[in-house]
C-alpha cells in the first residue's frame, strides 16, 4: 500500500479463530500490504473457551486484538426484537443471521477508535453471511473497504489448510473440528460432514443444548414465562437479565428433550443446504410469545401482524438490520407489543411442548361472552347477520347454475 498514515495501513479482521478468519491474518499482511492487523471477537454467547482460544490464536500471530462482551446487548436488542416479530424462516428461530449484525456494528465501533477504514471477513462466496456482515459494515461506515480473502481468491479448504501451515498459523483444533458449528444465545447450528446428505441421520454426538427424547427425564416438566411489552422478563416469576433469561430457558427446554430441527434450507444465493439446529429456548419462548398474542391481539391483527412477522424475518435473515422497511415493520410491531403483557403456562415432556395456560389484563376475553349459557348475549340478533352471510358467493352459484341450462 501506498498511504503514509497509520490509520490507512490498519485493517479491522472480524475474528471468530476459525481457519478462514486465521489465515486472514498473514493474508492482510503479505497480500493486501497492511502493517496492522486488529482482531475483534464479539461475544453473543458462544461458549467462553471458544472465545479465549479466539483470543489466545490471535495474539500469537501479533495482532492487536479486541474480545467485546455484546451478550446482553444481543439478547435484550435483537434476540427480543427476534420474539416480538415471532422471527422464524423455514420453521426454525433466526440464530445466526441476527448476530451478525451486531457483531459487524462492534467491528466499526473498535475500527472507528482506531480511526480506521478497512476491514476483512472470513466468508466464503456460496454463503450468507457475506451478505449480511458487508451490508451491515457499509451501513454504518458508508466509505469503508472490505476484504474478503476467502471468496476474492476463490480459496479451497485444502489450500488454506496448506497456507496456515507454511505461515505457522495455529489450526490443530480447527482440523479436529468434524462438524461446522456457529452458535450463539439463540441458537446452534450445526452443518458438514456427512450431515450435508439429505438422507443421513444426525448422530447424537452432533447435539449439546438438547437431550434426545430418550434421554430425557420421564417426567413432565411444567413453567411459566412472564412478558412485559413483548419481552420476556421471568420464568417461573423470577426475573433475571435479558441473556440470563435466554440461557435458563435454554436449560430448561433442553433439557426436555425440545429444540432440535433438521431443515433443507434455502440461502440467499439460491442454494439448498440440510442444516441442524438447536433452539431449545427460542422456540420455547417464541411459542408462548405467539400464545399470549393470540389472547390479547383482534383476528385482523394477528392476520396482517402474521404478514409482517414474515417481511421482519426475511429481512432479518438476510442480514437487512437498517433497512428503513425493517423500521416500518418494527413500527407496527412495537404498536402491537404495547399489550403483549402476561404470563403463559407451559408443559414439557420428552420433547413435546404444549401451551396450558395463558392470562394477560389486556386478554381479549369474556367468560360470560363465550359461555354457552352466556346471559348476555343475544343470540337471536344474529339470525339477521347469518341470513346475509355469504351473499355473493350465494348470487354466484346461482348465476352459474342457471348459465348451464
Amino acid at each position: 500500500m501506498n498511504t503514509t498514515t497509520n490509520a490507512k495501513k490498519t485493517v479491522v479482521l472480524v475474528y471468530s479463530g476459525g481457519l478462514d478468519t486465521s489465515i486472514c491474518i498473514p493474508l492482510m499482511k503479505e497480500e493486501y500490504g497492511y502493517e496492522r492487523v486488529v482482531t475483534v471477537t464479539v461475544d453473543v454467547g458462544q461458549p467462553a473457551e471458544d472465545i479465549a482460544q479466539a483470543a489466545d490464536k490471535a495474539k500469537q500471530m501479533g495482532t492487536e486484538h479486541y474480545t467485546v462482551d455484546a451478550k446482553e446487548e444481543f439478547a435484550r436488542d435483537f434476540c427480543f426484537a427476534a420474539v416480538k416479530a415471532n422471527a422464524m424462516y423455514e420453521g426454525y428461530p433466526l440464530s445466526t443471521s441476527i448476530a451478525r449484525p451486531i457483531i459487524a456494528a462492534k467491528a466499526v465501533e473498535v475500527a472507528k477508535k482506531l480511526g480506521a477504514k478497512a476491514f476483512a471477513h472470513g466468508c466464503t462466496g456460496k454463503g450468507n453471511d457475506q451478505f449480511r456482515i458487508e451490508f451491515a459494515i457499509r451501513a454504518l461506515m458508508p466509505d469503508a473497504i472490505i476484504h474478503a480473502p476467502i471468496r476474492e481468491r476463490n480459496m479451497t479448504r485444502s489450500w488454506e489448510i496448506e497456507y496456515a501451515q507454511q505461515k505457522g498459523v495455529p489450526i490443530k483444533q480447527s482440523l479436529e473440528k468434524i462438524w461446522s458449528i456457529d452458535e450463539n444465545l439463540w441458537g446452534r447450528s450445526i452443518e458438514g460432514g456427512r450431515l450435508e446428505e439429505p438422507d443421513f441421520a444426525p448422530p447424537e454426538e452432533i447435539f449439546q443444548w438438547t437431550k434426545s427424547p430418550t434421554a430425557a427425564a420421564d417426567k413432565v416438566k411444567e413453567l411459566k414465562i412472564t412478558f412485559e411489552g413483548g419481552a420476556p422478563v421471568a420464568i417461573d416469576g423470577e426475573k433475571t437479565s435479558p441473556a440470563k433469561l435466554v440461557m435458563l430457558a435454554n436449560k430448561i427446554a433442553g433439557d426436555n428433550a425440545v429444540g432440535r430441527i433438521d431443515v433443507m434450507e434455502d440461502r440467499m444465493l439460491g442454494l439448498k443446504v440440510r442444516e441442524n439446529y438447536e433452539c431449545p429456548g427460542s422456540m420455547l419462548i417464541l411459542t408462548a410469545h405467539k400464545a399470549l398474542e393470540a389472547l390479547v391481539l383482534t383476528r385482523d391483527e394477528l392476520r396482517f401482524k402474521a404478514s409482517v412477522d414474515a417481511e421482519w424475518s426475511k429481512l432479518a435473515y438476510e442480514g437487512l438490520w437498517w433497512d428503513p422497511l425493517k423500521d416500518g415493520l418494527e413500527a407496527y410491531v412495537a404498536f402491537t407489543q404495547k399489550r403483549v403483557t402476561g404470563t403463559v403456562t407451559l408443559r414439557l415432556y420428552k420433547g413435546s411442548m404444549q401451551v396450558i395456560g395463558r392470562t394477560s389484563p389486556w386478554a381479549l376475553y369474556n367468560e360470560d361472552l363465550a359461555s354457552f349459557d352466556t346471559k348476555t348475549f343475544e343470540q337471536s340478533e344474529s339470525t339477521g347477520t347469518v341470513k346475509n352471510f355469504g351473499l355473493q358467493a350465494r348470487m354466484y352459484y346461482s348465476l352459474a347454475e342457471k348459465m348451464k341450462k
